[in-house]
């Protein structure tokens, strides 16, 4: 049994809770929430002692950290959940910054603890499968990938961290296109250069933008990415190769299309997905496998995310700083 700490019981950390209930390894015991008020009826509901960052770490029967709290805190919080010895799982975006993510991770390898980000669209099984098409080779060479990730959430926004450009810069790019990004280095691995844009007509609240990013990989693969926060929830990743394309069109749908052939429209079964983000963690706490997001993939992301923010500032073509070992 791993015991947890939660840190954040905002919309998305008490999701993790309701999803942990799920996973028999994991027992979340404490929360640490600065609106006590806020949380106080959930605690009491799910059993969870309300206390404090420095009494979590400080205590040997906590045996992991799950944090939901913005991202100006991860690197603080992940580096001393290491230094106290405990396994960690971050939300994403893990930082804002490819610096501050190698940080966090030396600090957790240090100290021999795990340190998994939840990019909890790796568990979709329209993505799972497209991840085995691509990587059998089914579509042949591939040639260039589309995404896009809308979600209509941010007409209720009206205060916190998604309306700030420090903790969400880049309009849409950090909470929503950042998923699509994360889809795209899975699939095709690093990226070299981004050319991007950021359209803002209203500055909100609720905020009315569009991002846009032309995208080059190591590989040569070109692709397009665009998210926008005002529309009603929709998402495509769509790889084109030379015998073919599969696109998938949200958690469990994807299409085939061939040449010569009918396009072939598959239905995955529903899982929970947090479910499953949170059952590799205890694998990977428990050191049966390693969790499936590996280092190598959030900095290559997150170098293409700082890649875009400097991009939509400058408005030329940026490169990349960091090369995919």
């Amino acid at each position: 049994m791993i015991n947890c700490a939660i840190a954040g019981l905002g919309r998305w950390g008490r999701a993790l809770v309701e999803a942990a209930r799920s996973e028999p390894r994991l027992r979340i015991v404490s929360a640490v929430e600065p609106d006590a008020g806020h949380a106080e009826s959930f605690c009491a509901m799910h059993g969870l002692t309300l206390t404090s960052m420095d009494a979590v770490l400080a205590d040997p029967a906590v045996d992991a950290v799950l944090l939901a709290t913005p991202h100006s805190l991860h690197k603080r919080q992940v580096i001393a959940a290491a230094a106290a010895g405990k396994q960690v799982f971050c939300e994403k975006p893990l930082a804002l910054k490819r610096d501050d993510a190698a940080e966090m991770f030396a600090a957790c390898r240090s100290a021999g603890v795990v340190l998994a980000v939840g990019h909890n669209r790796r568990f979709w099984p329209s993505m799972q499968a497209l991840r085995t098409i691509v990587t059998n080779g089914e579509l042949g060479t591939v040639l260039h990938i589309e995404g896009h990730n809308s979600n209509e959430n941010s007409q209720a926004i009206t205060q916190g961290w998604r309306l700030s450009s420090e903790e969400s810069p880049g309009g849409g790019l950090t909470g929503a296109g950042l998923h699509v990004l994360d889809g795209f280095v899975s699939l095709l691995g690093p990226v070299r250069q981004v050319y991007a844009r950021l359209s803002a007509r209203e500055a909100g609240p609720p905020p009315l933008d569009t991002a846009t990013l032309a995208i080059e990989f190591v590989n040569g693969v070109s692709g397009t990415l665009a998210t926008i926060r005002a529309t009603p929830f929709y998402w495509r990743v769509h790889v084109f190769g030379t015998k073919g394309s599969a696109e998938v069109l949200g958690e469990v749908t994807m299409v085939l299309r061939k040449s010569g052939e009918a396009p072939a429209t598959m239905h995955y079964s529903v899982v929970d997905t947090l479910a499953a983000e949170l059952a590799a963690f205890a694998d990977a706490a428990l050191g049966i496998k390693a969790f499936p997001v590996p280092e190598a993939d959030v900095l290559a992301t997150l170098s293409a995310f700082e890649a875009a923010l400097q991009s939509m500032q400058t408005g030329h073509p940026v490169s990349c700083h960091v090369a995919y070992q």
